[in-house]
């Protein structure tokens, strides 16, 4: 019932479905649900609630629960939120795998543990997969969906039916890899972001805005392969203009940093100053992102529908 577990919650309230949240400590289910009801109260005022349903509709699907056997009792899908710690998830998954049936689907939001590291050995193998979030889901809509190599493909087709039907935005991935495809693709942008600052071609503040102001206005609404297939006339068109320079670029990149050192320091510094590292102001900035993906994600919708 942490961030990602009360985002979910919400996210399937939003679809109409009964949700049980499941925690071993009372107090954080208690805590959970104030959370949820004061995030889901301030966006109806503000227009920005998911779902066909009121805030009281949604909240009255919620419950929680204590007990292992009794939240998972009649249900169709588990989503496991517990911390990215492999020893913690196998441990419940291990659980989860003597009490259920075998039409229910175990999903994990396991941001980098592969499925074969998490299911592999269980009796339900079939039915485990991977449904991996963006935090935070309720609103950014995009789930990766990984499969076990053991996996049904049953369990893959349902999985993705239940997150459109839920108003994300799923991707099947085919096979398992290490990052699935968002970090991978992060991470790659963290890294040349990283050297540009330690090797003082730009500043940390700078730098991010090539993006926010940049690249991400683009990449909110189309992805890089249809970036490249409308900056020319198509995809061989573009490769046949931009190939070679391209190639040059990026043969200059460097090996992956440390992410130590002096340039840690210097991003640090950076950061701390436009956003101090007090809870305070962190809070009121990440109120302020969500805010932010609220209303784009409003948008999206507004001009998909148009």
């Amino acid at each position: 019932s942490g961030l990602i577990g009360r985002s979910w919650a919400m996210v399937f309230a939003a679809g109409g479905f009964k949700v049980k949240l499941y925690d071993i400590a009372q107090q954080q289910l208690t805590s959970a649900l104030e959370n949820i009801r004061k995030q889901m109260k301030e966006m109806e005022k503000s227009g920005f609630l998911k779902g066909a349903l009121s805030a009281e509709q949604q909240l009255a699907l919620i419950s929680v629960c204590t007990d292992l056997k009794a939240a998972v009792e009649g249900a169709t899908f588990i989503q496991e939120c517990t911390p990215e710690n492999l020893e913690l998830k196998k441990k419940i998954f291990s659980q989860l795998d003597l009490i259920v049936g075998d039409n229910v689907i175990l999903s994990s939001s396991t941001s980098c543990l592969l499925p074969s590291k998490l299911f592999t050995g269980l009796k339900h193998v079939k039915q485990c997969i991977v449904s991996h979030p963006v935090n935070p889901p309720y609103f950014v809509p995009l789930v990766e969906i990984v499969p076990h190599p053991e996996t049904d493909p049953s369990t893959t087709e349902r999985t993705y039916a239940l997150m459109k039907k839920i108003g994300q935005s799923p991707v099947k991935l085919n096979r398992e890899i290490e990052g699935f495809v968002l970090n991978r693709l992060q991470y790659a942008v963290i890294s040349e972001a990283w050297r540009l600052v330690g090797e003082g071609v730009i500043s940390p503040t700078d730098l991010d805005l090539v993006m926010s102001d940049g690249l991400g206005m683009r990449y909110a609404f189309i992805g890089p392969l249809e970036t490249m297939h409308l900056n020319a006339e198509g995809v061989s068109n573009y490769c046949e203009r931009y190939a070679e320079g391209m190639r040059l670029v990026l043969n200059t990149f460097g090996p992956v940093p440390e992410f130590s050192g002096e340039t840690v320091q210097k991003v640090n510094q950076a950061l701390s100053e436009k956003i101090p590292v007090v809870p305070k102001v962190l809070d009121a900035r990440r109120k302020w992102r969500d805010e932010c993906l609220t209303g784009l994600a409003k948008l999206k919708t507004q001009m998909k529908s148009d």
